[in-house]
């Protein structure tokens, strides 16, 4: 049996209640909330520990020591706290369980359904921003500082960014407005812990002078220890003396603070706890190194050692063959570039998300790590397609398909060819939340001219759709990718090949035809096929992986003899593939069977890959329910 340790909320009363020097306390805090935060990681299996524990020693004093009224929006003097990466959400909230602004119960409710998202919410109290999508937080903060003035409201406004994110552009874009409007109540806290998802932030796009930065745009800028509770007290306090421009502090953090082994990049160049739950092993050295520097601090003080609760690590069934189409794609496009010497790869600080580490080591000078910059990336592979190279574009959909969006369509207006790689698409996995849950990549791209959305279902219509991509499309293409390891249930044909436009039957039935594309919706589609076959309900599943263009004359063979056509999108039903199937019939087949779609119709939910597909209705037994339903309708 394997059991996880927390610290109770018994524990932290104790503590908080016999040390009163914060100066003393906090360090304490610091470490038990950074037991609690690894604790709810290794429960779920996900989330962020490198920079939940850069910034944990910053948030523990500023609530503990230095907000007024911490994000109570009722009260007119409130200071107001929220982090713009919002990676380090699990920091947060193991800081507002511990100090009891959240109930304790949540500590075991990190990424589920009910409990607490990903990343930052407004639906959690406390939580004043959504956030998870970087860069947007000073805009936000100048928003907030804007409305407390109207609203004749006062208070302090801490936003925390970290130094990756400040290679987004939109940071940028909101310094000097900020500046010009004097917007003093605002103190942005940079988590410069100098590592961003995989690599030094320096290696990818070295940041240099920042305090020199951001003077020139009119900011007052501090520089302190982040980790060093006196030197936080004191830039702090420095920043309360200015009231015409809002303040900048520079705080230099170390990613994965507090454990050592997470404390550096691994023997490959690459930092390994970015996210993710460690192995169980590293877990137990990380929670042995917290609790003997806590109980050194409380021996030092006369208090006792800390005490556990113990909670058996939860069991996760996991695929036995799983479908890896991130890691088949990346393998394929590897074979592609060594017989294509124009290829170049793209990665905008995704390497190994996006299944680029094998194109990295075989081919370096041809690799481009942009940072964390879609827009810059998207453009430059514009500008390098002019002239003559073939650009293959990746990031995580949530970003490829909407932040670069404008750019994209400019690319398009030249006529190049480009490919784009989305990786992490659609609805699962559910547990990082709705800023990486991504369900309108097909609508933010689908209109535009030349340019072809192709989802695979399995590994092998992965390689099938770069090579298409690569060797036959005179166009670019974009390929939307499931990061979800499926152990699937259907098999494409032996003899399939890619045909523009068209679909292929993976399960024949008179009543019913399902069209969907991708693993998630083709799995649930082929699982719905056998609960419907008990009621004598026979039902045909094609796969379509042609997002925005359609075949009409295979699509007229598919649906004849089936007296309803189920379309299923893992993206919002709103102008996703079932509007398109559904407008070709309208178009071309007078007398077509009903047609109705399934999708996610609302902003999406937060959990285990199961309870989100259900809480969606998008799981097999609720598509077999609505089937029954609309049968019985017709």
């Amino acid at each position: 049996m394997i059991n996880l340790s927390y610290i109770p909320l018994e524990e932290i009363r104790r503590i908080r209640k016999n040390i009163t020097d914060h100066l003393l306390l906090c360090p304490i805090f610091s470490d038990i909330c950074r037991i609690n935060a690894l604790y709810m990681i290794m429960r779920t299996g996900s989330g962020h520990i490198g920079s939940s524990f850069s910034s944990m020693d910053i948030v523990t004093w500023l609530w503990l020591k230095e907000m007024v009224n911490p994000n109570e929006e009722s009260k007119n003097l409130s200071d107001i706290y929220f982090s713009s990466k919002g990676h380090d959400a699990p920091a947060l909230y193991a800081l507002l369980i511990a100090i009891e602004k959240l109930p304790f119960e949540y500590i075991h409710k990190l990424r589920r359904l009910g409990g607490l998202p990903g990343h930052p919410d407004v639906g959690t109290p406390y939580i004043a921003a959504n956030t998870g999508s970087l860069g947007m937080g000073i805009s936000k903060a100048s928003g907030m500082a804007l409305a407390k003035r109207l609203q004749g409201k006062s208070g302090k406004i801490y936003v925390l960014t970290g130094d990756g994110e400040l290679q987004e552009g939109q940071v940028w874009e909101s310094l000097q407005p900020s500046a010009n409007r004097k917007l003093s109540e605002i103190t942005a806290i940079v988590d410069n812990n100098k590592i961003q998802s995989d690599v030094y932030v320096k290696d990818t796009s070295d940041l240099g002078d920042l305090e020199a930065k951001f003077k020139s745009f009119g900011w007052a800028v501090f520089r302190c220890d982040g980790h060093n509770f006196y030197d936080l007290a004191r830039a702090l306090g420095e920043v309360k003396k200015i009231n015409d421009r809002p303040q900048i502090i520079i705080a230099d953090t170390i990613k994965g603070k507090g454990v050592s082994f997470m404390e550096r990049l691994g023997d490959d160049g690459l930092y390994k706890f970015h996210s993710g739950a460690p192995v169980f092993e590293q877990y137990q050295a990380a929670c042995d190194e917290i609790t003997g520097r806590i109980n050194d601090a409380l021996k030092e003080l006369g208090e006792e050692p800390i005490i556990f609760e113990k909670i058996e690590m939860p069991l996760r069934a996991r695929p036995q063959n799983p479908q890896k189409l991130v890691a088949a794609y990346g393998d394929e496009l590897v074979k592609i570039a060594r017989e294509h010497q124009n290829i170049i790869a793209m990665n905008a600080d995704l390497m190994l998300d996006t299944g680029l580490v094998p194109f990295k080591k075989e081919f370096p000078g041809r690799y481009i790590q942009c940072g964390i910059a879609e827009q810059d990336m998207v453009s430059l592979a514009g500008g390098m397609a002019l002239s003559g190279i073939l650009p293959v574009v990746h990031s995580f959909e949530c970003f490829l398909s909407t932040r670069p969006n404008e750019q994209i369509y400019n690319n398009a207006t030249e006529k190049t060819k480009i490919i784009y790689v989305g990786s992490l698409a659609g609805l699962l996995p559910g547990m990082p939340g709705h800023s990486h849950q991504s369900v309108r990549g097909i609508s933010a791209l689908g209109s535009i001219p030349g340019l072809i959305l192709f989802e695979p279902a399995d590994e092998r219509e992965a390689r099938m759709a770069i090579r298409w991509a690569v060797e036959k499309n005179t166009a670019s293409t974009y390929i939307r990718i499931s990061s979800v390891p499926c152990e699937l249930e259907y098999q494409l044909p032996a003899d399939y090949v890619i045909q523009a436009g068209r679909g292929t039957i993976l399960a024949r039935g008179r009543d019913v035809l399902i069209i969907a594309y991708g693993p998630v919706m083709l799995g649930e589609g082929i699982r719905a096929v056998e609960l419907l076959a008990r009621d004598g309900i026979s039902v045909s599943v094609a796969n379509l992986p042609w997002l925005n263009m359609i075949d009409e004359q295979w699509l007229r063979e598919a649906v004849l003899q089936h007296r309803l056509i189920v379309t299923l999108d893992d993206h919002y039903t709103s102008f996703g593939q079932g509007t398109m199937i559904a407008s070709a019939l309208a178009r071309t087949f007078i007398n077509h069977p009903k047609v109705v779609s399934l999708g996610v119709g609302d902003i999406p939910a937060c959990g285990e890959n199961r309870e989100v597909l259900a809480f969606h209705k998008l799981d097999a037994p609720a598509i077999s329910a609505f089937i029954r339903e609309a049968l019985e309708n017709i």
